[in-house]
């Protein structure tokens, strides 16, 4: 047991696709929309920031030296997806002037989560360090994830990868970061059958919770979820947002009307859009 949850229906609090009718109608649409990334926009793709082979992303230069570079983190429950399918809001981000970065990482259980949290700070770490060599030289640096991606962008702003050491000067550290239907607290993961490629204890569960590391010195965020999501993710979106509130954090709430899990992340680029017009006004209403 769990909370009130018997194991079958904590399972299903946290299986996603409960909440849709197929989640590989958003899988391919992930793909397709990247693969349309890359043919349509300029793309350096493959570039390394670390010695394992996995540590690798893809970065989209917008015109024009300066502008703000966003670095989205996929999720896939630590297991799933890769940079490949990544790069999709690159086809609304680039042409405002909004350089783009796919991160990719090693996933369970060919790793462990503190080695996949570890690889997503270094990435994190070199984008911000190495950002004056790549196109564009972009200037502030934002943070994106969804789902473990949202775990592992978080993870990236505490005190362990510690943000405010990515560089001197302000523009060189991250600047702010969105949340997408994030899972910030990984002991009701544990419990799941989520755990079977993760093989979290309770103490690495606890350690690698975002929600138990705070309050931090974290930049502004934008956290989000879609209207049509579980419970449980529901109840990890809120008491993140309180937490993060109660340390004088700055949180942007957004529970979007009519997104799921799968498709909240299509309108990061989107003006007009609820998370569209969030990720604006964080970065700068001129983009």
């Amino acid at each position: 047991m769990y909370l009130t949850y018997d194991q079958r229906t904590l399972d299903i609090q946290y299986s996603p696709s409960s909440c849709v009718a197929d989640i590989n109608v958003f899988l391919r649409e992930y793909a397709e929309r990247s693969a349309l990334a890359r043919n349509r926009l300029e793309v350096r793709s493959g570039v390394r920031y670390g010695p394992r082979q996995e540590q690798l992303f893809d970065y989209f230069p917008a015109a024009g030296p300066g502008g703000p570079l966003l670095v989205f983190i996929h999720g896939g429950y630590w297991q799933e997806l890769s940079r490949l399918e990544s790069a999709f809001m690159a086809l609304d981000l680039v042409p405002r002037g909004i350089s783009v970065a796919a991160l990719g990482y090693g996933l369970a259980p060919a790793y462990r989560l503190p080695e996949i949290v570890d690889m997503v700070a270094e990435g994190v770490r070199w984008i911000c360090r190495n950002a004056d060599q790549l196109p564009s030289s972009p200037g502030s640096i934002y943070l994106s994830g969804c789902s473990a991606g949202a775990h592992l962008a978080a993870m990236s702003l505490l005190d362990g990868p510690g943000w405010r050491r990515y560089g001197d000067r302000p523009d060189r550290t991250v600047a702010g970061a969105v949340l997408l239907s994030g899972v910030y607290d990984l002991e009701p993961v544990r419990r799941t059958y989520v755990n079977e490629a993760l093989g979290l204890d309770p103490e690495t569960a606890h350690a690698y919770s975002p929600i138990h590391r705070l309050p931090a010195p974290l930049p502004p965020l934008v956290v989000a979820r879609g209207e049509h999501e579980t419970d449980e993710f529901g109840r990890q979106h809120a008491e993140f947002v309180d937490a993060v509130r109660a340390g004088g954090g700055q949180v942007v709430d957004l529970v979007v009307p009519s997104r799921n899990h799968f498709d909240l992340a299509f309108d990061l680029g989107v003006r007009g859009t609820m998370l569209g017009d969030s990720l604006t006004e964080l970065i700068g209403a001129d983009r």
